[in-house]
């Protein structure tokens, strides 16, 4: 795993040591000694130094993207004091755990509703990955299957591929938000934006990442491979699920906003393998 210098030649990160399987119980540890030091730092957006007044969630729904209105505030999708829509952070459970029935919230745009109700073709109240990719493309929004499995992964916290009213309809107007920003920040209006226009709409979805980090997501979202070292909307919203996902999951760890978390080889699986199997 890059970005961990002068590891020993023999001993791979993360490898168990001989004697013990990987995740089985931990070796005796004497009691008494000193405790790691602690890197403490106030994190919003996450990873530098605070905004005057962002908040630490995403941004909040951008109003000049022309879509349609968003529905009133749901407080059951309402998460930090960034007012954005994204569902509460839940805990670890079963990636495959079944979709809860859901309706939509009161004031959803009719179109939006009507968007939901097409593609459902057999009336099921649920839609598949192949359903919601027909469903996005009808507003100009061509994205892959696989994004399209990372966007009903981060909505629904399941593997299931199927996402219901309340689900599409906060994945929908957190789409036209994530579209303002990428056109905001597309100032050439090339269709792309390059690693310093993402770094600046990561910030302003209150990610804060390094520079290493910053070459990993432009190297992995460019579709030439990194030979343009810039990224297009559909990878821009791969991109921003992804970073968002894992320091959601992060957070959920970093209770005091230290910059540092302690996870199982269980808890870690969980929060890394959604992403890489989408």
């Amino acid at each position: 795993m890059s970005g961990y210098p002068n590891q020993p030649p023999s001993y791979g990160y993360g490898a168990p040591p001989p004697s013990q399987p990987y995740g089985g119980p931990p070796p005796p540890q004497s009691y008494g000694g000193p405790p790691p030091p602690a890197h403490p730092y106030s994190a919003s957006p996450y990873g530098g130094p605070p905004p005057p007044s962002a908040p630490y969630a995403a941004a909040p729904y951008s109003s000049s993207s022309g879509g349609p209105n968003k529905p009133p505030k749901d407080d059951g999708y309402s998460h930090g004091s960034g007012g954005g829509s994204y569902p509460p952070p839940p805990s670890y459970g079963s990636p495959f755990a079944a979709l809860v029935p859901s309706v939509f919230p009161p004031g959803t745009d009719p179109s939006v509703v009507a968007c939901f109700q097409v593609a459902d073709q057999d009336g099921s109240g649920l839609i598949d990955d192949k359903e919601l990719q027909r469903a996005l493309s009808s507003y100009n929004q061509s994205f892959s299957l696989r994004t399209v499995h990372l966007l009903m992964y981060h909505f629904t916290n399941t593997n299931i591929k199927k996402i219901g009213p309340k689900e599409f309809t906060s994945l929908f107007y957190s789409l036209q938000n994530w579209r303002g920003i990428f056109e905001r920040f597309d100032k050439d209006r090339s269709g792309k934006i390059d690693s310093t226009e993402l770094r600046d709409a990561l910030l302003s979805l209150g990610y804060a990442v390094s520079p290493l980090v910053l070459d990993l997501l432009v190297s992995k979202f460019d579709k030439t491979g990194g030979k343009s070292k810039a990224v297009e909307y559909d990878n821009f919203i791969e991109c921003c699920l992804t970073v968002k996902g894992l320091t959601d999951k992060f957070k959920e760890k970093d209770t005091s906003y230290t910059g540092s978390a302690t996870f199982s080889y269980e808890s870690f699986m969980l929060t890394v393998l959604p992403f890489l199997i989408a």
